[in-house]
């Protein structure tokens, strides 16, 4: 467990860089999980699902691949790790050699979805949808509709989100794009 060091030290741990203890760093960031310790041997990670539910994970070594090691990590997975963040879905798994991943929903429905490279449309840089690009569009949707007091004063609030997005602190980012993801189904 981490409970040798307090919170605020376990960064200056000899532990605070080791795989068990970043994956039980990630469980407990994430919203599925009440609890989760590394064991201070280094091979064990401890966690308690929402449900209540106590699981161990025991890191073994990996059985031998002529695969590469990456670098960074395959699209595949960054892709599958983007959508597992979303409260929307329950699983995402990233095939690993090949360009597939699969997922469910929080309402049971299972997808397969297949990368393909789409070498035919480049996208310019300057074109690429952006988060603040996104409010200011949402913004200028619901300006469009002859909006309410309040409606204008949501539309406003996003333009200006939008004008100092690099100023903003991350949970008002997210906040403005929970918002105008939500004037965009309405």
């Amino acid at each position: 467990m981490t409970a040798d060091f307090p919170p605020s030290d376990r960064d200056k741990s000899p532990q605070a860089d080791t795989d068990p203890v970043r994956i039980a760093d990630a469980l407990r960031r994430s919203p599925h999980f009440r609890a989760a310790d590394a064991d201070p041997n280094g091979d064990t990670v401890r966690f308690t699902t929402d449900a209540g539910t106590n699981y161990t994970l025991t890191l073994k070594p990996a059985e031998p691949t002529d695969d590469d090691l990456l670098p960074e990590p395959v699209l595949t997975e960054a892709i599958a790790a983007a959508i597992l963040n979303h409260p929307g879905f329950v699983t995402a798994d990233a095939s690993p050699h090949e360009d597939t991943i699969t997922i469910q929903s929080r309402n049971q429905v299972r997808h397969l979805l297949a990368l393909a490279v789409d070498h035919g449309n480049a996208v310019a840089p300057e074109d690429l949808s952006t988060p603040a690009l996104d409010l200011a569009l949402a913004a200028d949707k619901l300006l469009a509709s002859e909006p309410s007091d309040s409606e204008r004063a949501t539309a406003e609030l996003l333009n200006y989100i939008a004008a100092t997005w690099d100023k903003q602190h991350p949970p008002l980012r997210e906040h403005a794009q929970a918002l105008a993801r939500t004037l965009r189904t309405q």
